[in-house]
């Protein structure tokens, strides 16, 4: 999450400074800033090392000083990264003993090596046998997820690893699925971590070092979350880059699963990342605050649309979308098409999309399923089988602020919380794949990479 960092100091000249490995796994949430994934600081000179960091541009960059007083190390990569809905393995190698230039740093992203000349727009390699300020010890901070207090990375991050004295390529640390031809984590990698080295963010939240060398980290600023979504199994989250022609963009949160809207008496309307064809769905929304909602799905030929800045593409404004509305109106085409229990700010909306059977179904927290109906059979639910053959529905919100102030609209597609804050009991979980606050219908699973599968 933004402003969410993790620091520790090491004792005075710990670690090797020209020799060490760093493999971590991010998902981005926010774009276009520059943002440090891994790095070290000291304070009493300015001098830093930005082991891994986003560029404004969303390019990925390595920035370090030279202790010796030579010229810094730095590397932009030409490839951009503004994909907010997938994981990147980045592993970073340094080994300034190397007596060629190009092997001295090496940068890999998904098990791919970015290549010399042609794979940077800057490309500086390290003075052979030059100290970096990495691992130098008394007075420098080491951070995971910020420079200092600045440049705070804003998204989720696992499996961090720093091998301190030993040199190691991604393979080391991931390989490609033999199913799926993905690349993957592995969880428990062959490697020597060295005195100074760390392993943390292995499972969930934990920040205890995973490595055996008792080289713990602190939570400085922010909130940790223990997210379901992982290298492996990649949730569905609100989508920064669905912006619709001639709509002001509402502001995105909590990595990504909050949508917010401080313009009063302006809707604006945000969908997730993962639009499924086929397959049974479940997710819940909390109208956390706002005078106006209207919950529910859209494909993203109808959401991305033209339409006015007013309504900015709201669920059920379109032929193929479907939006309940806190007065209780369910909407398609902007034409009445039901009439559910109205709902207030606070509640918690339960969507069921059946894209199998072209079936939709809503529901107001532990209440029954509006229209007498049941998902896990089929019956009464909103028929949506005019959706075009071929065509993904994504899950969305519309929200304004009205005269009380700014609205904010929380989405659990199965990390198990709202904003910050965790469900209160959870329900029967949907095929072990997500955790929500009620129970999942039968046959239902959660929208992400796995669920997909299903």
């Amino acid at each position: 999450m933004s402003n969410t960092y993790l620091t520790k100091t090491y004792a005075q000249n710990a670690g090797n400074r020209k020799k060490f490995t760093v493999s971590a796994w991010f998902k981005r949430s926010k774009l276009g800033a520059t943002q440090d994934l891994i790095s070290a600081y000291r304070a009493s000179d300015g001098f830093q090392t930005d082991v891994i960091r986003f560029g404004a541009t969303d390019d990925l960059e390595f920035y370090a000083h030279s202790t010796l007083g030579n010229s810094p190390a730095s590397f932009q990569t030409v490839r951009l990264f503004r994909d907010t809905s997938a994981w990147y393995h980045v592993v970073v190698m340094v080994d300034t003993t190397e007596s060629a230039g190009t092997d001295r740093f090496k940068l890999y992203v998904n098990g791919e090596r970015i290549m010399y000349t042609t794979g940077f727009t800057t490309e500086n390699y390290p003075v052979q046998n030059d100290e970096m300020v990495w691992g130098i010890g008394s007075g420098v901070v080491h951070t995971i997820g910020a420079v200092g207090t600045a440049n705070y990375f804003d998204g989720s991050a696992s499996h961090i690893h720093y091998c301190d004295g030993y040199a190691y390529n991604a393979n080391n640390f991931g390989e490609t699925d033999t199913t799926t031809g993905e690349w993957k984590a592995k969880t428990s990698p062959s490697v020597t971590y060295g005195t100074n080295g760390f392993f943390i963010l292995k499972d969930g939240n934990g920040i205890t070092d995973q490595s055996g060398e008792g080289n713990d980290f602190t939570l400085s600023g922010g909130t940790l979350t223990d997210l379901k979504d992982n290298p492996d199994n990649v949730f569905a989250t609100l989508n920064p880059l669905n912006a619709n022609i001639g709509a002001t963009i509402p502001t995105l949160s909590m990595g990504n699963n909050r949508t917010s809207n401080s313009i009063i008496n302006k809707m604006q309307t945000q969908y997730s990342t993962l639009a499924p064809e086929t397959g049974k769905f479940y997710c819940e929304v909390k109208a956390t605050a706002g005078s106006v909602f209207r919950i529910g799905i859209s494909s993203y030929n109808s959401n991305q649309a033209q339409g006015s800045s007013d309504t900015q593409n709201r669920p059920g404004q379109f032929s193929e979308g479907w939006g309940y509305d806190k007065t209780g109106t369910v909407y398609k085409s902007e034409s009445s098409v039901g009439s559910y229990t109205a709902y207030n700010t606070g509640d918690i909306i339960c969507i069921a999309l059946d894209m199998t059977n072209k079936k939709l179904y809503f529901k107001r927290d532990a209440n029954a399923w509006e229209n007498s109906a049941n998902p896990a059979t089929g019956s009464n639910g909103i028929d949506i089988s005019s959706i075009s053959s071929g065509t993904g529905m994504a899950f969305g919100a519309g929200l304004e602020s009205g005269s009380v102030g700014a609205a904010y609209a929380d989405f659990n597609f199965g990390n198990g919380y709202f904003g910050t804050t965790a469900v209160s009991s959870a329900g029967t979980n949907a095929s072990e794949i997500g955790i929500f606050e009620y129970d999942v219908p039968t046959g239902y699973t959660a929208l992400s990479t796995k669920g997909l599968n299903e």
